[in-house]
């Protein structure tokens, strides 16, 4: 549950605020002054809105895969 309200979260982010998001982790993971390509944040518009699918798809399905099983 946890880890679909996160992805809801960056999900919705993603596609509200691209660049910014986007800037962000580039920021994390580079050095200096780097620009990424402007493709990259149409692939994070794509991947907000997977997110945010997965996310509402396991919300209304009641179906809880993020806990362990119990056996």
């Amino acid at each position: 549950m946890l880890l679909r309200a996160a992805a809801l979260a960056l999900g919705i982010a993603e596609l509200l605020a691209p660049r910014r998001i986007t800037d962000l982790w580039v920021g994390l993971a580079t050095r200096g002054e780097t620009e990424a390509k402007s493709w990259v944040y149409t692939a994070a518009r794509v991947e907000g809105a997977l997110l945010v699918l997965w996310a509402l798809k396991g919300l209304t399905s009641g179906d809880d895969t993020d806990k362990s099983s119990e056996s």
